[in-house]
């Protein structure tokens, strides 16, 4: 049986698994790597890489591995650039790494088009050549595929749509330096800063990060400040699914990631999607079918998949 290892890397954690050709996970093992320095990221991969086979194993033929990390990631070369949006050393050619360690070919990309590749080769995109994977969890962000092929960039930065300016007339700062963007808004990190900017403490678990559970719960119950809260980012995440279908016309959107995943969320934002903008997206606007706990896993054994059978996709 031909296997792929996938390799997850999500910013507090590893996840490394064996998959077979149709994306069943064979066996997993999760690492903690609470580690904000991309040098020691890259060496704690690669021991806990050594770990895992020594651990766990491999069970079938392994053919390539696939690494789906967040930042900047040049697929082509196989290296990471950064964790971040601030290019802060030379490139660390991880790919190759990962290869030398397995003896099988290595692809990378960044986490959200390793997602993209799964839903293109695996999953619901399998039917279209033309669609659009949102992930709205952490952060916010886009996989485009426009006529088979994942769009990446001219600097291996596209889909970083959560910097997309929504609303002129809101004065919140970002880290890219803009003001009004709506990751801010709308993903785990807006919802944790308009919390924290209506001062709903309650509202934040242990980590200080929100609770997105209970905020929707209490715009459920009529609390005017969760109410507020949910509908703006219902109707700004509306306007960016807008905006993306009229720059790449897609016959079909893809969600996911853990803010929408659970469909309150959606329920809200489809009252917000004009008919006449979306009549072309006729596959409709719909949920991964992958399991959560697995989707960046299948991703990232999905790049290794393309390495060896698809091309550079």
């Amino acid at each position: 049986m031909d296997t792929y290892l996938g390799l997850d890397f999500g910013g507090t954690k590893l996840l490394i698994g064996e998959l077979d050709e149709e994306g069943h996970v064979l066996r997993s093992k999760r690492y903690d790597t609470r580690l904000s320095e991309q040098k020691e990221v890259a060496e704690a991969i690669l021991n806990d890489l050594t770990d895992y086979i020594k651990a766990m194993g491999i069970q079938g033929n392994l053919k390539a591995a696939g690494l789906g990390i967040v930042g900047i990631v040049d697929n082509k070369r196989g290296e990471w650039v950064s964790m971040n949006h601030e290019i802060t050393g030379p490139p660390v050619p991880i790919a190759a790494m990962i290869a030398d360690k397995l003896g099988v070919p290595c692809a990378v990309d960044n986490d959200v088009r390793s997602a993209t590749a799964a839903e293109l080769i695996l999953g619901q995109g399998r039917t279209s050549s033309d669609f659009i994977y949102l992930n709205v969890g952490t952060g916010l962000a886009a996989g485009f595929v426009c006529g088979g092929r994942i769009m990446r960039g001219a600097n291996c930065n596209a889909g970083e749509i959560g910097h997309m300016v929504v609303d002129l007339s809101r004065k919140e700062s970002c880290v890219c330096g803009r003001e009004g963007c709506v990751e801010n808004v709308v993903s785990g990190i807006g919802f944790t800063r308009q919390i924290t900017s209506y001062g709903l403490p309650e509202l934040l678990n242990a980590g200080k990060r929100a609770d997105v559970v209970r905020l929707f719960q209490g715009a459920d119950a009529g609390l005017k400040e969760c109410v507020e809260i949910t509908e703006y980012a219902a109707e700004a995440l509306a306007c960016v699914i807008m905006n993306l279908v009229r720059a790449s016309d897609p016959d079909t959107v893809i969600l996911g990631g853990g803010v929408i995943s659970d469909g309150w969320l959606m329920e809200k934002v489809n009252r917000y999607l004009s008919p006449e903008t979306m009549r072309g997206v006729t596959g409709g606007v719909i949920f991964s079918s992958f399991d959560l706990r697995y989707a960046g896993l299948i991703g990232a054994a999905t790049l290794g998949m393309l390495l060896i059978k698809g091309g550079n996709r």
